[in-house]
């Protein structure tokens, strides 16, 4: 059997960047002198503090990001990406609290696959709805995902290098504070072609599930 050389995208996702996002917040006060203690004393019996809406944007409901090669069923890594290790591979990342990542992958034949599955852990249930809406914008041409955790959306993209078409999906899911960001892509390279985009939408989106449902049960 003819060995192919992996295109250049490809390769390039054997070497991923890790990205880390933290964010962080204080709040400052100075003492009050003897000539404002009774305007102080007055103003407090006439009205109370604002703290609910700090509350809300401080809620944090997860504070670590679980162990991300167990958050994909072992069904569902051999039936998208056939040949893979199903123990997956995690890789390394400067802050296993915030962020943590497992990928899969396989040539079986001709045809190549990839999966990743990525924990992002931010600060407040508010930067992590941000942080959704502003990845959401940036990959335009994609639909709502219903019933993925707070909010689910998926996009598939088709790129070709070399006359090597490779078909691309993204599932983007918030929970509570948590961003779950699922890759799956495949190429064959005996004829070049993508499959097709409803085989990968359908197989990010189940993968996405598997992962958020493990998130879910990691409190």
């Amino acid at each position: 059997m003819r060995e192919f050389p992996l295109p250049l995208a490809l390769t390039a996702r054997l070497s991923p960047v890790v990205v880390l996002a933290a964010m962080g917040w204080a709040l400052t006060s100075s003492p009050a002198t003897p000539a404002d203690r009774h305007d102080e004393a007055q103003h407090k019996s006439t009205s109370t503090p604002s703290a609910p809406s700090t509350a809300a944007a401080a809620t944090k409901s997860f504070s670590a990001a679980p162990a991300p090669c167990g958050s994909v069923a072992t069904a569902t890594v051999k039936s998208l990406v056939p040949g893979a290790k199903t123990a997956g591979k995690e890789i390394k990342s400067t802050d296993e609290k915030l962020r943590r990542t497992c990928s899969w992958n396989a040539l079986k034949g001709y045809d190549y696959r990839w999966l990743d599955v990525s924990f992002e852990v931010l600060d407040s249930d508010a930067a992590a709805q941000k942080e959704y809406k502003e990845r959401t914008a940036e990959k335009s041409g994609g639909g709502a995902v219903p019933g993925l955790g707070d909010a689910g959306y998926s996009v598939v993209n088709l790129t070709t290098e070399d006359k090597q078409q490779t078909r691309e999906g993204v599932v983007i899911a918030q929970v509570s504070n948590v961003l779950v960001i699922t890759t799956y892509n495949g190429s064959d390279f005996e004829t070049k072609k993508a499959p097709g985009t409803d085989e990968i939408n359908k197989g990010a989106i189940k993968a996405a599930k598997d992962a958020v449902a493990a998130l879910k049960g990691s409190r």
